[in-house]
């Protein structure tokens, strides 16, 4: 939250937020960072060793080059647009940008319920593995 309030101070000191619905990119932020939490810590639960960290890397760095933030969806191809839709930084950087923007929309709910359904879901496969692999 510290992180996020630091950077729409900055945005709100350059003038780029255009709407007062830049308001609730604070509570946006802490969806995406529950969202992200979670399915982090679902993940943690799959690592062995230090050694899967590398796993991570596999999986981080093309949700960051294709998520929208550098370029539109658009300039992407049809197949690569499906990869991008189901990526959660792209749910999280629309949710986000359409807020500063001031293009609310019904999307917005779209994008906020699959982040918090993603962080339920980790939440979920973590309980469900740690009480596995604690019991057995």
């Amino acid at each position: 939250m510290l992180y996020a309030t630091g950077f729409v101070i900055t945005i709100a000191a350059l003038g780029l937020i255009h709407s007062w619905w830049g308001l609730l990119t604070l509570p946006a932020a802490m969806v995406v960072g529950f969202g992200f939490a979670g399915m982090a810590i679902g993940a943690s639960t799959f690592i062995r060793s230090w050694q899967d960290f590398d796993t991570v890397q596999l999986v981080q760095l093309p949700m960051f080059l294709f998520s929208a933030t550098f370029y539109p969806l658009s300039v992407y191809p049809v197949a690569i647009q499906w990869f991008v839709r189901f990526s959660p930084l792209y749910h999280a950087i629309t949710l986000v940008r359409s807020l500063t923007l001031g293009t609310v929309g019904w999307l917005n709910l779209v994008n906020g319920g699959y982040l918090v359904a993603l962080g339920v879901f980790g939440i979920w496969l973590a309980r469900r593995r740690m009480a596995g692999l604690l019991l057995t």
